[in-house]
């Protein structure tokens, strides 16, 4: 029991009670990367706020704070990953900046975000709430390293404006993702060239078939 003298404190072990008080954005990362870790090891139909604020060492009430619910906790937590990415070097070609993008993403699959993308897509499928968080949060969290790259092809000269906010932009990943949740990883390197020119390079390149569409908008 707590005492009422002033002497320390009889509080259970790993009480967040016990460590050093964090605020703002140290506090935030330590949340958000405790979301990260449940998701690895038990999936998101599992993961609740209780084990997260137990995880990150704070309180319940802490997360709530912040975040309405798990869905809103989760999709902040994977947005946030996602910019932590790297940026692809530029190589000055589009081609080899694609592949690098290509094996930089197929690496990410060989780690513990390749399993967690897998639970997450199962989850997107039967929860529509969960489903349209992730469109509005997490794709339009930052650019991406394909975006960087085709940005720097257009400003090169190598691709029409239009393209990096088509729906051809995104082809090259959406394969790389497709192949990796039915075959697992690593990915062959043959599948990366393959996917880039024989696929990818050439519906970059290809006029449009009708007037220039951005990605997300409706016929």
């Amino acid at each position: 029991m707590p005492s009422i003298n002033g002497d320390a404190l009889d509080l259970p072990v790993g009480d967040h009670r016990r460590n050093p008080r964090r605020r703002g954005e140290a506090l935030e990362n330590a949340i958000l990367t405790a979301v990260l870790e449940e998701l690895a090891e038990v999936g998101y139909a599992r993961l609740t706020m209780e084990r997260v604020a137990a995880r990150a060492r704070t309180g319940k009430a802490t997360l709530y704070r912040r975040w309405p619910g798990r869905a809103e906790l989760v999709v902040d937590a994977c947005a946030a990953n996602r910019l932590s990415e790297a940026d692809v070097p530029d190589t000055g070609v589009l081609r080899t900046d694609v592949l690098a993008a290509l094996r930089q993403l197929s690496a990410k699959l060989a780690t513990s975000h390749g399993d967690l993308l897998r639970g997450l897509l199962t989850e997107i499928m039967h929860d529509p709430e969960f489903a349209r968080l992730v469109r509005e949060r997490v794709h339009t969290a930052g650019p991406g390293p394909i975006q960087g790259v085709l940005w720097r092809a257009v400003r090169r000269g190598e691709l029409a404006s239009w393209v990096p906010a088509s729906r051809r932009a995104g082809v090259a990943v959406d394969l790389l993702r497709n192949h990796y949740l039915l075959y697992g990883a690593p990915i062959p390197e043959s599948v990366i060239t393959e996917i880039v020119d024989d696929v990818y390079l050439p519906l970059l390149l290809a006029p449009p078939t009708a007037p220039p569409t951005a990605l997300g908008d409706e016929a």
